[in-house]
């Protein structure tokens, strides 16, 4: 089964010190650009731009980052220090994932589908929240009976006309993270894949889940197989009619 692509419009929205989420979607689509991988390089230049900045320091970015805004998606400073802002993240999800979902007569079930790659979800934080906490949020967008544990946050930034991808650590805030790149995002934007085959904690899988992915492996490997047939079919059929036409046997 296929996730629809009619989402509802709208925004989700994470706030800190409160209980419950509310959610819609705000979905659309856009090109994915030519990713590299990021070197350890890379990687330690993007850590000096994760520092923490004094409260003028953030109130003059917040400034700055509203003015440049080309949308109503502004970030609002507290007196405390802290700030609210959006960001959108990017589905690319290969794997099918678990949906909560009912079925008749009230029963509880799950069912597994795939999310359409490139969709984007439009979150409203704040900057406390944890890349841990926007993972949880989006997959509670989605009714995702999922572990959070098998999805990481990525980064993807530009440098010298080069796209580069970077996993984000569970306790990084991805809000500063806009607010420091400001709201292009074809200087940053945020991608939610699966953990990387060596880091997938296959424990975190509930027998359902595990039989899900057999059941698509095995729809995958016939449908191969029936398309390899066909092909091969296709070009023996060719031959024997060139051979028929050239008074060989056939």
């Amino acid at each position: 089964m296929s996730w629809t692509s009619t989402m509802s419009s709208g925004y989700s929205s994470l706030e800190e010190d409160s209980e419950e989420y509310f959610f819609t979607a705000r979905t659309s689509l856009f090109k994915k650009p030519s990713v590299k991988p990021t070197n350890l390089k890379d990687v330690e230049k993007e850590k000096e731009l994760r520092t923490h900045l004094t409260y003028e320091e953030i109130r003059h970015k917040v400034e700055q980052y509203n003015t440049e805004s080309r949308d109503h998606f502004k970030m609002t400073l507290n007196t405390n220090g802290t700030y609210t802002g959006f960001i959108k993240v990017q589905l690319d999800l290969r794997r099918p994932i678990t949906v909560k979902g009912g079925r008749p007569g009230g029963v509880k079930g799950q069912e597994a589908f795939y999310l359409p790659r490139g969709s984007i979800n439009t979150l409203h934080i704040s900057s406390t929240n944890t890349v841990r906490q926007v993972i949880e949020a989006l997959l509670r967008k989605f009714t995702v009976a999922d572990n959070p544990a098998k999805f990481a946050l990525f980064k993807r930034f530009s440098r010298e006309d080069q796209v580069y991808t970077c996993k984000l650590s569970e306790e990084e805030h991805p809000l500063f993270l806009r607010l420091v790149a400001g709201p292009s995002t074809d200087v940053v934007s945020f991608v939610l894949k699966e953990q990387q085959t060596g880091e997938v904690l296959w424990d975190a899988f509930s027998i359902p889940e595990l039989q899900n992915f057999l059941r698509f492996l095995d729809k995958e490997e016939q449908d191969q197989i029936c398309s390899i047939t066909r092909r091969y079919s296709t070009y023996r059929e060719k031959l024997e009619e060139a051979m028929r036409a050239t008074g060989g046997p056939g």
